[in-house]
């Protein structure tokens, strides 16, 4: 069992002991936490906090102590309730509140859960932030506040419907367009809140709704992580139902990954790439996503004479260098789109509203919509971590090995060759590290893959 405290928020499996799982002990340690830190950026003002959580099993346990400590804590609450992460970030923006919880562990499976913590922008705090969280929560010279200054629930709404509304009336997304062209879609949204929105978003836009997995019960009916092997499914019902796309999201909607008429993978890197393609044929500007994600994206984006820029992983670090590099559309390759034009956050509703937008206006199939683009394969890999792995070590002992090539190392180790390029890197999320590599066939994305897994192998001695 597992507690991960990172820039990705505090994380881990429900149960066990406290300090080493995500207990309500702990929940209740960094609630108060957070809540100490806003105030200390907001002294003498009574705080409104948002709270949302997706359909995880634990989320409703999680939800009711989140609330009782914030009320505890003399801030006052907005629960939405079943919510996306994207929807989340909306209600702070659109309640103007000060800060907002989201509930959530996303691709992770069912015994994890999480808080992920934003500002009052409905952003991620920074890694500074974060820091300052978590050495709030491990001081106790904390008073709370008497029975008079004690916080109260201010509302309780389903934000939902209100974000789908946004979303519809982004400037670039022509709903009228896609209604005409009467989409049939299969919909696998692993029984989380997404199983509610996505169907009301592409009924909304005149589709023809195919739901699997679309029941919030938080029961996973496949590892959530939205990868062509936990998609066989949603697969094989797109080519039953003859229907036009698939879509796929994980268990908080931020993730977004489309099936083609076929049954094929679309790949949760190219739907970044095809959004990108559509803003920039709209829009001129650069472009950002993280040091993991696909060429295909620099690609496209310098076919439009713009600048692609590479960020750390990490949803923060992305939206910190868009907003440095004055980026019109960013994201990550594992299927995060985030147009600023709306907010910085990645969301599957946005993606889904201007995917669709394009693929209406181009007027082709998924496949050949696909084949517009340079066709890159990617490898994603894992190491689970053991005490007899130094990862420092690892990767500066690949840094030397690899002096020669051009290397990038502002979050781990990516080594850029030719024709392909590896990524190492310890997780923000899970006790792994990660081996991502692309390359122009997915026979050589794995070959380089199973290189640098035996490299890291010898390094440590395993």
């Amino acid at each position: 069992m597992t507690l991960i405290k990172s820039i990705s928020g505090i994380r881990g499996t429900i149960g066990g002991q406290p300090g080493e799982n995500l207990t309500p002990i702990d929940i209740v340690k960094f609630t108060t936490a957070y809540a100490r830190f806003m105030s200390e950026a907001n002294r003498d003002k009574r705080l409104r906090i948002v709270v949302g959580r997706d359909a995880r099993v634990s989320g409703e346990m999680v939800n009711d102590i989140i609330e009782g400590t914030l009320l505890g804590c003399g801030v006052d609450v907005i629960n939405i309730g079943l919510c996306t992460t994207p929807g989340t970030e909306m209600a702070v923006i659109t309640h103007k509140a000060d800060g907002g919880i989201i509930i959530t562990a996303s691709h992770n499976p069912k015994q994890w859960n999480a808080l992920k913590l934003l500002n009052a922008k409905g952003e991620f705090l920074n890694d500074a932030e974060g820091k300052r969280v978590l050495a709030l929560a491990e001081d106790e010279s904390f008073a709370f506040p008497d029975v008079d200054s004690i916080g109260k629930v201010v509302l309780r709404e389903d934000f939902n419907p209100v974000h789908i509304k946004q979303v519809l009336a982004m400037r670039l997304v022509d709903a009228e367009r896609v209604r005409a062209r009467r989409f049939k879609v299969v919909v696998d949204a692993v029984n989380s809140i997404g199983g509610v929105v996505i169907p009301a978003l592409l009924e909304e836009l005149g589709c023809n709704v195919v739901k699997i997995n679309c029941d919030p019960t938080g029961l996973f009916a496949h590892n959530p992580e939205p990868l062509p092997q936990n998609l066989t499914e949603i697969s094989e019902a797109v080519v039953r139902e003859k229907a036009d796309l698939g879509i796929v999201v994980d268990p908080d909607v931020d993730r977004l990954a489309f099936v083609c008429e076929d049954g094929s993978m679309f790949v949760e890197e190219y739907t970044l790439v095809a959004v990108a393609d559509y803003i920039l044929s709209q829009t001129p500007g650069n472009t950002v996503s993280n040091l993991s994600s696909s060429r295909a994206l620099r690609d496209v984006t310098e076919s439009y004479g713009a600048t692609y820029s590479a960020s750390a992983v990490g949803e923060v670090n992305v939206v910190a260098k868009m907003k440095e590099v004055g980026a019109v559309i960013g994201g990550e390759g594992n299927g995060g789109v985030i147009y600023p034009e709306l907010h910085y956050g990645r969301d599957a509703l946005v993606g889904t509203a201007l995917f669709l937008t394009y693929l209406a206006a181009r007027n082709m199939t998924m496949t050949e919509l696909r084949h517009t683009y340079p066709a890159y394969y990617a490898s994603k890999n894992k190491i689970e971590l053991t005490p007899a792995i130094d990862v420092d070590k690892v990767l500066v002992e690949i840094k030397r090995r690899y002096a020669d090539e051009q290397i990038n190392d502002i979050d781990g180790v990516k080594i850029d060759f030719a024709d392909s390029w590896v990524h190492l890197r310890k997780s923000n999320t899970e006790p792994i590290i990660r081996i991502y590599t692309e390359a122009k066939s997915m026979q050589e994305a794995d070959d380089l893959a199973q290189k640098f897994i035996a490299e890291i192998r010898t390094i440590c001695n395993l």
